[in-house]
């Protein structure tokens, strides 16, 4: 361990969690219904654009950070600027990390009373149309949604609580396999369905009109921010577990290229699905809680199958991400409070998890009528969070490393001093991810 701290055990073991982090709900359920609502390939091929032109810089930036600062996304921020304003980067990971996983948890919870429902046979052959009203009877309950969500938070605190070989590495070698496999299986099975053609089309053939729309750039960087782990502190925390003989810019590579295939097969899975049996594909957030299921009961016993391997992948995936969320805060309350991993873990666990109940209780339940800014509680945190705290965690890191950081130290830690692509990598941080993120903000707050 490099001033005890501890490493991973491979550089494998290392892309595995990072990509588990990055493939959570923003791939399967996030990229679904944004891509749905956003007019399907031209949003996608601007997500593209968008993750290599902004998110691999960002990315590479973060994992310097990370590995130079050898602490938590705060600590690092004070090792490498110590007495500077730099380290509200650091402040911005942690809270926006423990805001996110506060509904996460709730969301991810829905999905395993979803794979329960469908295992027990609660949710199979209900009548067409019942499964908004099936929805919005377990969202709408007092002690549903607050139950679930716990067990999904006892699963990531279990994990995280083993630390970092023992319980994040070992759980994404066996996750991100599994995820992958569970994938491609069930896309294969969509591309045999009678829709399989026009929603390959929806996909992957564009309206150049839509490319006017300032809206879908905004929806572009607003989910490869989301996808990728930018801007609430994961990969910071992440990478400050990596020894110094792991290159820098073929991880984050690696970790960009899989979380995008992620989503696109993620997207070949669900809209053949949803165009064989004519629903709409930008029916938002209640895809896959109410149009997917409508989708399979109408597929009959095959259905019921396709729907118990769709929420044990969505599960996987959600926790998979959880938990690098999780690991935020508990590095840092680690090294602030001086406390083990152990009591770190169960501290920060519980904090979150209360912290997410309001969620849980806001959408046709109990706290439905206590709005912020006009918006139910879980809503409100999400808009938070995925418009303005991850776009300027961004930017604070990138225009750190940019410009407060010294370039030789940034490049040496990357690998990629006197290199072409160094140079090229300094210039889209000091440019065009800034001017990207800013552009995002602005049409946020006015657009």
């Amino acid at each position: 361990m490099a001033n005890g701290r501890e490493q991973w055990a491979t550089k494998l073991g290392f892309i595995l969690a990072a990509v588990g982090s990055a493939v959570g709900l923003g791939n399967i359920w996030r990229f679904s219904y944004v891509a749905g609502e956003s007019g399907g390939a031209a949003f996608l091929l601007i997500y593209v654009l968008c993750i290599f032109l902004i998110g691999l810089p960002v990315l590479l930036a973060e994992f310097s950070i990370g590995r130079r600062g050898q602490a938590d996304v705060v600590g690092s921020f004070h090792n490498l600027a110590p007495g500077k304003p730099w380290v509200i980067g650091g402040v911005l990971g942690v809270v926006t990390s423990f805001l996110i996983l506060s509904f996460y948890g709730v969301i991810a919870g829905w999905v395993l009373y979803f794979l329960y429902s469908f295992l027990t046979g609660a949710a199979v052959g209900l009548e067409p149309g019942t499964y908004e009203g099936f929805f919005g009877e377990f969202i709408g309950g007092t002690i549903g949604p607050v139950f679930w969500q716990i067990l999904f938070m006892a699963f990531v605190v279990s994990i995280v609580y083993f630390g970092v070989k023992k319980g994040i590495e070992l759980a994404n070698r066996i996750f991100m396999p599994l995820l992958a496999i569970i994938l491609i299986m069930l896309a294969g099975y969509s591309l045999t369905l009678e829709g399989a053609g026009e929603g390959l089309s929806f996909l992957f053939a564009p309206d150049w009109t839509a490319f006017a729309d300032p809206a879908i750039y905004a929806s572009a960087v607003g989910q490869a921010f989301f996808t990728l782990s930018l801007g609430m502190g994961a990969m910071i925390t992440y990478s400050s577990y990596l020894p110094k003989e792991t290159r820098l810019p073929s991880a984050a590579g690696g970790v960009v290229v899989l979380d995008t295939l992620f989503a696109i097969v993620a997207g070949i899975m669900i809209f053949p699905a949803v165009f064989t049996y004519a629903v709409d594909p930008a029916d938002g957030p209640g895809l896959i809680f109410v149009v997917l299921p409508e989708v399979f009961n109408e597929m009959g016993t095959a259905g019921t199958i396709f729907a118990i391997f769709f929420f044990f992948l969505v599960a996987i995936a959600a926790l998979s991400s959880a938990i690098s969320l999780l690991e935020v805060s508990v590095s840092y309350v680690m090294r602030k409070l001086e406390v083990s991993r152990h009591r770190a873990t169960l501290m920060a666990g519980i904090a979150v998890t209360l912290l997410g109940i309001p969620s849980a209780l806001s959408q046709g339940g109990p706290l439905t009528e206590f709005t912020i800014a006009g918006l139910p509680f879980l809503d409100a945190v999400d808009t938070l969070t995925d418009q303005y705290t991850l776009p300027l965690g961004g930017l604070v890191i990138a225009l750190f490393v940019g410009w407060g950081w010294h370039k030789v130290d940034a490049l040496q830690e990357t690998g990629l001093t006197e290199t072409v692509i160094g140079n090229v990598w300094i210039w889209f941080i000091r440019l065009i991810a800034p001017i990207g993120i800013l552009w995002i903000l602005w049409q946020n707050l006015f657009g």
